[in-house]
């Protein structure tokens, strides 16, 4: 995660996230991300030598199928199995090395059991033969799998400039995102978030561009990109949903468009909410109640506004401390399991509500996950914010040079006495 930049006075101590980096055992700033690859990582790192050493086990059973039936050529053209599963798990030179041995035993054992040296030249051709195939398969395997590195390499860069990581507090927010993109390898979507401070209070964006590929990460790139200069310009909230209209109307054909969610704090108490044809926010109280927030006045997405003669309203939403908003896209909303039932988010995320967003999102991810079977059919972005109680904000004690007496944290500060006279 990047770090976070900053604007302004918004120089915020959070007891909780103190806590945490002070708490071995608490979930740091993307881990909450980082931590499923890395177990996915460490399970695939303990299953490849198992898988290495595969091709030289069958070999190895063959020859013991051989020693105790003692059947000669019955058992001996198995052995081609040994280089030929090798070519899916090891290089060209493991193929090599597994074919010399399968050749190695398989002329012993031929020897040993009396095998027709026409046949047995025939077995071991063979064997060469498969050897020599399987390590040219096992070469344009390495191939493809260096390319395919590649263009992960390039897919995450361009997420990474996309879809910009999210710090875990601006201003005085705390913040937690989590992306899955439906194509694994692409690692990237038509989905879009972003959240920035402004002069004028923190504000975010959740959207979906219609469509899936290339076509749509460039509208993605779009979006974003207007967002983030108009969001940072436009005092108005409503002049920056004017701002990406204009643009898209310019850029987008007559069929696509982008269904968002646009919010922002601007004073005390209260967000700003502008939903343009996106599934309502999440509003979770401080008591634990999840309210949606549906609009008022709903509006079409952007990019249709010529269309119709709906414009997108401003809705004020109560937001106080301990409260938290949940943005999403349809992708969550929309995951079935195999009784073709959807995930009911607003259950789950009752069920999993807790003080940290970060792990709030964790456990909505895995169960989300579990209701699909282990993989989303859609992108799928969630962006939860939360203001802080006012017990969890902490004033920074003066720091006093010299100070005697200090332990932990505190420390007692000796005012010296006037001189009696």
């Amino acid at each position: 995660m990047s770090q976070a930049r900053d604007h302004g006075g918004n120089h915020w101590s959070i007891r909780t996230l103190r806590n945490r980096v002070t708490d071995p055992g608490a979930p740091a700033r993307g881990r909450a991300t980082a931590q499923p690859r890395g177990r996915a990582s460490a399970r695939l790192a303990v299953g490849m030598p198992v898988l290495h050493i595969l091709p030289v086990l069958i070999v190895s059973v063959v020859v013991l199928a051989d020693f105790v039936g003692g059947a000669g050529m019955v058992w001996l053209p198995l052995l081609a199995a040994g280089p030929a599963l090798a070519a899916t798990t090891n290089g060209p030179r493991g193929v090599v090395c597994v074919g010399v041995l399968a050749a190695v035993l398989g002329a012993t054992l031929g020897a040993r059991d009396g095998v027709p040296v026409r046949e047995l030249a025939a077995v071991l051709s063979a064997l060469a033969a498969v050897t020599v195939a399987s390590g040219l398969a096992s070469a344009l395997r390495g191939r493809r799998d260096r390319v395919l590195a590649a263009v992960r390499s390039v897919a995450e860069t361009a997420q990474h400039a996309l879809l910009k990581p999210v710090p875990a507090t601006v201003g005085p927010f705390q913040v937690a995102v989590r992306y899955s993109a439906a194509a694994a390898e692409a690692r990237i979507g038509g989905d879009l978030y972003a959240l920035i401070p402004t002069p004028y209070g923190v504000r975010l964006i959740v959207g979906d561009v219609r469509g899936k590929g290339l076509p749509a990460v460039g509208t993605a790139a779009l979006v974003l990109g207007v967002f983030r200069e108009a969001a940072y310009d436009e005092p108005d909230l409503l002049a920056v949903i004017d701002r990406i209209e204009r643009s898209l109307a310019r850029n987008l054909g007559c069929d696509d468009f982008v269904t968002a969610v646009v919010a922002g704090h601007s004073q005390a108490g209260q967000m700003e909410v502008v939903n343009c044809g996106h599934a309502p926010p999440l509003l979770i109280h401080a008591s634990g109640g999840v309210e949606a927030v549906e609009p008022t006045h709903p509006a079409p997405p952007l990019g249709l506004r010529a269309l119709t003669k709906h414009a997108p309203a401003l809705e004020v939403v109560p937001f106080s401390d301990g409260d938290q908003l949940l943005l999403y896209t349809d992708g969550v909303t929309e995951a079935r399991d195999r009784g073709r039932e959807f995930y009911p988010l607003a259950e789950g995320l009752a069920r999993h509500v807790s003080e940290e967003p970060a792990r709030t999102l964790t456990a909505l991810h895995d169960e989300l996950l579990a209701h699909v079977g282990g993989r989303l059919h859609d992108d799928a972005a969630l962006l939860l914010i939360r203001k802080p109680t006012v017990r969890e904000v902490v004033v920074p004690e003066p720091t006093v040079c010299g100070a005697s007496g200090a332990t932990g944290s505190e420390a007692t500060v000796t005012r010296p006495t006037a001189p009696s006279v």
